[in-house]
């Protein structure tokens, strides 16, 4: 039994025959007659009981036919319904982004997107890139923004490759420097982020290649706020370049970090590898490779 079957078996009842059913369907009567005969010989009933030239449903033939006429309106509404998806007037993008940049780099990019895509509903989450990975291994979250992943668990696109800065309080012994090393920063508080930024532990590593531990003066996920305790003095953040310009403030100076060159923010949009990525979610990719980061 296939859709084919039903139909002719449907249009046969509302046709009053096979010849009008043939011309209806585009078809040849001989191939109307061998689907109906297929559909009664796989059912293993008959359904049209034919008198002379009349046609009558039998009983099975009336349940067939109310089935068949359930079952093909399912099967057109499920073919419009992913037509809509496929030309974007309806569906959901899932999505994880990172808890810093969001008004820098992401902000002009969702006003692009939901223009181009008005019915298309966001779900948003922000976090650090271990959250935002378990989420999306979790299946909570479609795509989401974090720093190039090592598991083989993902694929990536790439979006943005930042350096990053140091904020400093304006009353530090290198804030009349242009720039600085991360060595020059070991005397110094640090402010972290939370524990699920994996940046933290490249961040650590990298100290530790320089031969010191960072004193931690306060953690936090919000980059306002570090500045804020920067401009407090409780210590050093380093923080995205793009990220650090828009928070410099009265009692907070901004260095360019010269050492690690290899200590960046490298943001790409991950998935599960071998995941079906839906048409809300290639968009969003179609997008970011149209105006890409500062890579």
């Amino acid at each position: 039994m296939d859709f084919r079957q039903l139909r002719s078996f449907l249009e046969v009842v509302r046709r009053g025959g096979f010849t009008q059913a043939a011309a209806t369907l585009h078809i040849s009567q001989s191939a109307v007659s061998k689907q109906v005969a297929q559909l009664e010989q796989n059912l293993g009933v008959t359904l049209l009981d034919r008198q002379g030239s009349h046609l009558h449903l039998t009983a099975a033939g009336h349940a067939v036919k109310q089935r068949a006429e359930h079952m093909l309106r399912l099967r057109d509404d499920l073919l419009h319904e992913l037509d809509d998806l496929h030309q974007l007037t309806r569906g959901e993008l899932r999505l994880g982004l990172p808890m810093m940049g969001g008004n820098e780099l992401f902000a002009n990019l969702f006003a692009e997107y939901r223009q181009r895509y008005p019915n298309v509903q966001i779900q948003l989450s922000e976090g650090g890139t271990l959250a935002v990975e378990q989420a999306i291994l979790d299946g909570e979250l479609e795509l989401g923004g974090s720093l190039t992943p090592s598991d083989p668990q993902f694929d990536f696109q790439p979006f943005c490759d930042e350096p990053l800065d140091a904020l400093l309080p304006a009353d530090h012994p290198l804030a009349g420097n242009q720039q600085v090393n991360l060595g020059e920063l070991a005397n110094t508080p640090f402010l972290l982020y939370q524990r699920s930024f994996v940046l933290n532990d490249r961040l650590l590593q990298a100290c530790r290649r320089y031969g010191f531990t960072p004193r931690e003066a306060g953690r936090s996920g919000q980059a306002d706020f570090l500045a804020a305790l920067v401009a407090a003095g409780l210590g050093v953040v380093l923080l995205p370049s793009v990220v650090a310009r828009a928070l410099v403030r009265p009692g907070v100076i901004r260095l360019r970090l010269s050492e690690p060159a290899d200590l960046r923010w490298d943001i790409v949009f991950i998935w599960r590898r071998g995941a079906y990525l839906s048409p809300p979610a290639r968009a969003w990719l179609r997008l970011l490779h149209e105006r890409p980061g500062r890579l």
